[in-house]
């Protein structure tokens, strides 16, 4: 499912991914990517005092083979939509 995007991030270096991410759930998940290639990801922990975001990097380090220093939220930080950088060395 996100095997393109692993590609790219190999491929350049720097990867920018839509994200729309549904905390709180059962299980931390890349669920489905959408029309637009907005990728939905199901994150276990609640949107409280930034948890919600720190599982997103753990999620996305684990995913995408980068270090989680090397993965920052650009904006929405705060909300279910965000965008998202990641640097692979």
């Amino acid at each position: 499912m996100i095997e393109k995007y692993i590609d790219k991030l190999n491929k350049n270096s720097e990867l920018y991914l839509r994200l729309k991410i549904n905390p709180g759930s059962a299980k931390s998940k890349i669920k489905d990517v959408m029309a637009d290639e907005t990728i939905k990801i199901n994150i276990a922990a609640k949107p409280e005092k930034g948890k919600a975001n720190k599982e997103l990097i753990k999620l996305l380090s684990k995913q995408f083979g980068a270090d989680k220093n090397n993965i920052k939220i650009i904006s929405g930080a705060g909300d279910r939509l965000k965008l998202v950088k990641i640097i692979k060395l």
